[in-house]
């Protein structure tokens, strides 16, 4: 493809990501944002981190 179809091709996707908008879903928002988790995950473990480990502290 040359750099032209190529430019354009990018220019087509980059307008579609500007101006047509997927429809938000404003109740999983609303759930986000008041911080109600609707899933089978602890709120505490979605933050923890898992490579965190005891010798952390002392790479350094």
């Amino acid at each position: 493809m040359g750099r032209g179809r190529q430019k354009a091709k990018q220019t087509k996707v980059a307008r579609e990501l500007k101006y047509n908008t997927p429809p938000t879903d404003f109740e999983a928002l609303q759930r986000e944002l008041s911080g109600k988790s609707s899933g089978n995950r602890h709120d505490e473990d979605r933050f923890e981190d898992p490579y965190d480990d005891e010798y952390d502290e002392y790479r350094r």
